[in-house]
């Protein structure tokens, strides 16, 4: 095992407080040495992706972000509205390690073999407590990165990747050959239209501005539609005749949208049949819920026959429940991606201290498309 392991080193923190504030502070945290079948990462690059955001800042308002401390250790502090503080009784006192996914040079090794071989290797991995400056993992969740690949390009290799190739694996395995997505001009909505460009699998991107349509046009997008039209249901009806697209991905979760999608789907179900049912068409017609850009409540008009589901749909479950052989198939489509379908840029990069600044509080927190920030824990505290 190489012996260059540092005993401490510091790490991002998110605590929730009695008083309904969020406290965003750097700690210093032991380093431990990797079993026989870990490896210690020096974390280069970390992404702030939208899921990472509810663990760093439990709902606080960042116009409310106050910072306090020297320059060298400062605390963020917002509050929290009173109505979210009644979710997060369990965290109130308990400092939680934020980031979900990053990329660094492996610099020290267990014993085992397959923990020798990542030994200055630089990876990708999805461990959890990525802010850090050191993380300790088994080595078999570790992604080597291609040849010319930096740390800053295999810094995304899961979240959005795996995301992307997870809602075409699940449109294929619950039988539907169109796709329909929302808040699609995305980091995550760009590689899903490539992706599905690649495979021939019709995809419906619906944006909220004219400047998101073109995004997506520019990179071959054929059906885009910008929800705030007037022609908005029109074409989201021609597009979902078009397509027979029968499964929808939802990122923003609040107001009407599901409920338009899943009646558009329904008009163009009906189109095709017969006759006349009171009970709606029989085709299956599902949307899935995985992000919630939009707090407010999920309202269903119900204009869409009977047969229709509406759930939740979040990462790390599906991959749990496709078995590890499947799931290795799609890690190995992302690395074979990493430079073109699942290629991820940034527009601004801050280290451990800077990602604590209230300007940069405020800028990653707004989920603005094309604005996506990049953690360097690595390039010091």
């Amino acid at each position: 095992m190489a012996t260059d392991s540092p005993d401490s080193g510091r790490e991002l923190q998110s605590l929730v407080t009695a008083e309904g504030t969020v406290e965003l502070r750097l700690a210093d945290v032991p380093v431990p040495a990797p079993g026989p079948d870990e490896v210690l990462i020096r974390v280069e690059a970390a992404p702030i992706n939208p899921s990472d955001l509810w663990l760093l800042l439990a709902g606080a308002d960042p116009s409310t972000g106050q910072i306090s401390g020297p320059a060298d250790d400062p605390v963020f502090t917002a509050a929290i509205p009173a109505p979210r503080m009644r979710a997060l009784t369990g965290r109130i006192g308990v400092p939680s390690a934020v980031g979900s996914e990053g990329a660094g040079t492996v610099i020290a090794a267990g014993s085992s073999p397959a923990a020798q071989a990542l030994l200055g290797r630089l990876v990708s991995v999805a461990a959890g407590a990525m802010y850090s400056q050191y993380r300790s993992v088994p080595a078999d969740q570790c992604l080597p990165l291609p040849e010319g690949a930096s740390a800053e390009a295999g810094a995304s290799a899961f979240v959005n990747p795996l995301t992307a190739l997870g809602m075409v694996e699940t449109m294929r395995r619950e039988g539907h050959h169109a796709l329909v997505h929302t808040a699609a001009a995305s980091s995550l909505g760009q590689m899903l239209t490539k992706l599905c460009l690649a495979e021939d699998v019709p995809l419906v991107n619906i944006v909220r501005k004219p400047e998101q349509e073109k995004i997506l046009r520019g990179i071959g997008a054929v059906h885009v539609l910008d929800s705030t039209s007037p022609s908005f249901t029109a074409d989201l009806i021609q597009a979902l005749t078009q397509t027979s697209a029968t499964l929808a991905f939802d990122a923003i979760g609040g107001g009407t949208l599901a409920s338009q999608i899943l009646t558009g789907m329904e008009v163009a179900a009906s189109a095709k049949m017969a006759g006349y049912s009171r009970y709606g068409s029989s085709t299956h017609k599902q949307v899935y819920i995985y992000g919630s850009l939009d707090l407010s409540p999920t309202v269903l008009n119900r204009g869409f026959g009977l047969v229709w589901g509406i759930g939740g749909w979040l990462l790390t479950p599906f991959l749990q429940s496709i078995g590890p052989e499947a799931f290795q198939r799609l890690r190995g489509r992302v690395a074979d991606g990493l430079l073109t379908t699942f290629a991820t840029s940034y527009t601004a990069q801050v280290s451990l201290t800077g990602a604590l600044q209230p300007d940069a509080v405020a800028a990653y927190a707004r989920h603005a498309t094309g604005e996506k920030y990049l953690i360097r824990p690595a390039q010091g505290a």
